[in-house]
C-alpha cells in the first residue's frame, strides 16, 4: 500500500526557537498518528506545516493526489492546496468557533462544504446537513440555528460534521477535546472513534492527553523541542516507553 502522506526532513525555525527538526513519517490510508509533548514541544507547528498554513524552512510533505501519485504540497497552486482543504481535507480546530462561521446557520455551515464540491440543489444539501447533525448527534430541528446557541461540545461537533461531510480522505485536528468537561470529552471522543473508523479516514491528531492518544491514535509521535525522540504503535509506546521524555511523560500521567 502507498502512504497518503509523507514527510521527510521536515524544518522550521522562528529566530533562535525550533518550530520542528527534521521530522519525517509516512501515514496510510485510515491510519491515525497521535502527536503528543507538552506545550512548545512543536505540536502545532508541525499540524501547520504539513496542512500548508506555515511553509516549512526546509524538507517537503508529499500527499498522494487522485491520479497524480504523490505530490509534494510546496509546488501546488494556492488555488489546488485551498481545494484540498475545502474537500479532501478537514481540519478540525481547538476552539470551534475558529473553524465555523458563527453569523450563519448550523445547516449552511455544513452545506457550504458541500457547496464546495459542485453540490447545488438545495433540497438536497439541506436533506445531507440534517442526516450530518443526527451522525454528530445534533438536533436536526436545529438545522436553522445559529452555532451562537449552542454549547461548546456541540459546536465542537457541528465543526466536525463541516469537515467530514466530503467525506475528506486526511483530517487534522488540533487539541480536538482541549476545554470540555469531562463527560463532554468521554462522549466526543467516541464518536470520534466511530466517524474516524466508519469512513475509513486517515488523521494527525495534535494533542497534550495521553489518554485521547491512546483511545484514537494507531501510532503515537512523541516531540520535544520542535524534534521526534519516540514513535511507534501507541499501546507500545505507552506501556513500554523506551525514552526518558516519553517516560517522564507516562509517569507524570500515572501520578495524577
Amino acid at each position: 500500500m502507498n502512504p497518503l502522506l509523507r514527510v521527510e526532513g521536515l524544518s522550521k525555525r522562528f529566530g533562535e526557537h525550533i518550530g520542528c527538526a527534521d521530522v519525517g513519517f509516512d501515514l496510510y490510508p485510515g491510519e491515525v498518528l497521535a502527536v503528543v509533548g507538552e506545550s512548545g514541544s512543536g505540536k502545532s507547528t508541525l499540524l501547520k506545516l504539513l496542512s500548508t498554513r506555515l511553509a516549512a524552512d526546509a524538507g517537503h510533505v508529499r500527499y498522494q493526489i487522485t491520479g497524480r501519485g504523490l505530490v509534494d504540497l510546496a509546488e501546488l497552486s494556492e488555488a489546488e492546496r485551498r481545494w484540498l482543504l475545502r474537500t479532501d481535507w478537514g481540519f478540525v480546530e481547538q476552539n470551534p468557533r475558529d473553524g465555523l462561521r458563527m453569523n450563519v446557520s448550523a445547516g449552511a455551515n455544513v452545506g457550504e462544504r458541500l457547496m464546495a464540491t459542485g453540490a447545488r440543489h438545495y433540497g438536497q444539501i439541506r436533506a445531507t446537513a440534517s442526516d450530518w447533525l443526527a451522525r454528530v448527534e445534533l438536533d436536526p430541528a436545529r438545522l436553522d440555528e445559529l452555532p451562537t446557541g449552542f454549547s461548546g461540545g456541540m459546536q465542537q461537533r457541528l465543526q466536525i460534521a463541516r469537515n467530514l461531510v466530503t467525506r475528506p480522505r486526511l483530517v487534522f485536528m488540533d487539541e480536538p477535546t482541549a476545554g470540555l468537561d469531562v463527560s463532554v470529552q468521554a462522549r466526543l471522543l467516541d464518536l470520534m472513534r466511530e466517524l474516524v473508523t466508519d469512513l475509513g479516514l486517515a488523521a494527525v491528531i495534535v494533542t497534550h492527553d495521553l489518554a485521547v492518544a491512546r483511545l484514537l491514535g494507531h501510532r503515537l509521535l512523541v516531540m520535544r523541542r520542535g524534534r521526534v525522540v519516540e514513535t511507534g504503535l501507541t499501546d507500545q509506546v505507552l506501556d513500554d516507553p523506551q525514552h526518558p521524555y516519553t517516560q517522564l511523560l507516562v509517569s507524570s500521567v500515572l501520578q495524577v
